[in-house]
């Protein structure tokens, strides 16, 4: 598949679906930042020094076209790593997003960009920019191991990481468990209940 088809078969999958079919879901304190953010694009890992983020205004001018930047800052998240002057930059270079475990700011003016940006909070204090730091190179975000080529995916759930070697395996497996959750709804609507269709045992449960 294109590119393009393959990030049009993530959005449609979501977040979710990708996290229980093999994709690993970044942990949850990384959220949308503005309301209806939504990406699927190429990972470009960048790793910065506590406090510093010299490292993304450099992944900014490196990584390719389409590409999203995933983003560790180290043990100090609580920074401004990220505002509207790199978001401009950012889509000047066509980049698709941006992930990152650190704090951002200018959170109206990302969302009148509709630059989709997921982080782990929203924070004035801004950053230090003299480095050192990587990108390009593989890095730790969310608790989960990114390299460049992975294919990051997120939404209103969360943000998952489907591992470029993994793709058509995930990509499989969470079609056939859209598929079987399309059944179960019908199902449902039917008159049949998540108890007998899931088979719980509700004897595990008191009730009056």
């Amino acid at each position: 598949m294109h590119a393009d088809e393959i990030a049009a078969a993530l959005l449609e999958l979501g977040s979710a679906t990708l996290g229980e079919s093999g994709a690993a879901p970044l942990a949850p304190r990384i959220r949308a930042i503005w309301p209806g953010a939504r990406l699927a694009a190429q990972a470009y890992p960048v790793s910065c020094v506590p406090g510093d983020n010299l490292a993304v205004h450099v992944a900014v001018t490196r990584a390719p076209r389409g590409s999203a930047l995933v983003v560790d800052v180290g043990e100090e998240r609580e920074r401004g790593f990220w505002g509207e002057v790199l978001t401009v930059a950012a889509k000047a270079r066509e980049l698709a997003g941006l992930v990152i475990d650190g704090g951002v700011r200018d959170t109206d003016a990302l969302a009148q960009h509709r630059f989709p940006v997921f982080a782990s909070g929203v924070v004035l204090r801004g950053a230090s920019k003299k480095g050192p730091g990587s990108a390009g190179m593989p890095a730790r975000v969310g608790e989960v191991r990114v390299q460049r080529g992975d294919w990051v995916v997120g939404d209103a759930d969360g943000v998952a990481i489907v591992p470029f070697a993994a793709l058509e395996r995930v990509l499989t497996a969470a079609r056939a468990r859209a598929a079987r959750e399309q059944q179960l709804f019908a199902e449902l609507r039917a008159g049949r209940t998540t108890v007998d269709l899931l088979e719980l045992d509700p004897a595990q449960v008191e009730t009056d």
